[in-house]
């Protein structure tokens, strides 16, 4: 009785065997026609028998999904398919179709990230191209660049609630940003450009056509990742998150310059200047060498109306860098600022014409003081606000021979041409 019901069961197992082949047969048939929707049914009648298949159906069932899939542009469904295959392949320790599906899994996700790319660049279609990046990144996980770049994207296209998924997906996977960029010059055109690899670069640089060959460590996204996280709570009207996020991250690292901005900015954004300039003196204290962090020093105080301490500021800038064109600009207005109490009192003084003439005195010497600051500042970077500043206080100081070539200057940069 036991050996008839064993031949039964061998029985059994030949049709369900016989079965399977015939289905993935038909369905690798119907794949070499392009003919996807019959391929998908003949697979899909064998899933049920997936736990019990033979680990060479089960190997090319994958294969064939995956191609199916793809011919259906389901990419994503055809990653799956083609990852589970590999995975399966690695774990019985037989290479049956991997080595043909890597390259369709590559193709697949060129496909997906050239069109992501266009919908950003060209297109500028952040929302549908924050969904490409991501399902780039599915297509492939280990390259999480593309993560990265769906959180931006969806975060241009206002999306905050798909943006902040992103990145916070990006801090659980430990996203750093951090890569090796292996750069060369371009013999026709001059241009540095990344090689995307040392082999593919030296390959350049052998062929001739590339000279100059160096690597370059690009700088961690962590700070940015946890601002941009911020700045969304901020736009949610989420303050208090946006306020404890970057607290958190500055806890885990307190002496990153990087951080500490970021968590300075927030409070520009949310308008409190007071805990913005507390930072800055922070920010300072970490690197005293940026003129940067003094230039805002000196933002903060002047608008507190601490004129004397903003030129403080402004002057140790410019002195750490002495082609401020902003700081040169600050401080010529912050020098001007206390022309309001002169102009206040010679309006007091109006039929004292001593009185009156002092104070008139006292205004141009102040203007005679902030003059060379000024033309500084637009000197390094002229625009209407220098070029016109700078005519009101040539007129008022008759020097009309600075101010007559200027006048022409500023009537061109009016009328736009």
């Amino acid at each position: 009785m036991k050996k008839q019901i064993i031949a039964l069961s061998l029985g059994l197992m030949s049709v369900i065997t016989f079965a399977q082949k015939k289905e993935l047969r038909t369905a690798e048939k119907a794949i070499k026609k392009q003919q996807f929707n019959e391929a998908l049914s003949a697979i899909n009648s064998v899933t049920g028998m997936l736990a019990d298949m033979d680990a060479k159906y089960k190997s090319k069932y994958y294969f064939l999904k995956g191609q199916a899939l793809a011919g259906k542009s389901n990419y994503e469904g055809a990653a799956e398919a083609f990852n589970d295959l590999m995975s399966y392949e690695k774990e019985i320790g037989k290479n049956r179709y991997s080595k043909e599906a890597q390259p369709m899994l590559n193709d697949l996700v060129q496909k997906v990230s050239n069109l992501a790319i266009n919908l950003y660049n060209k297109d500028k279609n952040y929302k549908e191209a924050a969904k490409q990046f991501y399902l780039t990144y599915k297509l492939s996980p280990k390259d999480t660049a593309f993560l990265y770049n769906a959180a931006v994207s969806a975060s241009l296209a206002k999306d905050y609630d798909t943006s902040l998924e992103y990145y916070k997906e990006l801090k659980n996977v430990g996203y750093t940003g951090i890569e090796t960029q292996y750069l060369a010059t371009n013999k026709a055109s001059g241009e540095v450009e990344n090689l995307g690899s040392k082999s593919n670069r030296d390959a350049m640089v052998k062929l001739g056509q590339y000279t100059n060959p160096t690597s370059k460590v690009s700088e961690s996204k962590e700070a940015e990742i946890v601002k941009n996280i911020g700045y969304i709570y901020v736009n949610q009207g989420k303050t208090e998150e946006a306020i404890t996020a970057l607290k958190e991250a500055r806890k885990s690292n307190p002496k990153d310059i990087n951080l500490l901005l970021n968590e300075a900015q927030m409070y520009i954004k949310l308008k409190q200047m007071d805990k913005f300039g507390a930072l800055m003196k922070e920010a300072v204290e970490l690197d005293p060498t940026n003129p940067t962090l003094f230039f805002n020093l000196g933002v903060v105080n002047a608008n507190e109306n601490k004129e004397d301490e903003a030129i403080k500021y402004y002057k140790k800038a410019i002195e750490l860098d002495p082609n401020y064109g902003d700081a040169y600009m600050n401080l010529a207005v912050a020098m001007l600022s206390k022309e309001k109490e002169i102009v206040e009192e010679m309006n007091k003084n109006l039929s004292n014409f001593k009185k009156y003439d002092e104070l008139q005195e006292k205004q141009k010497e102040l203007y005679r003081k902030a003059l060379p600051f000024l033309e500084k500042a637009d000197e390094i970077s002229r625009s209407e606000d220098t070029v016109r500043t700078l005519l009101n206080i040539y007129d008022t100081l008759q020097m009309e021979d600075k101010a007559n070539p200027l006048r022409e200057v500023y009537k061109k940069m009016r009328s736009g041409n």
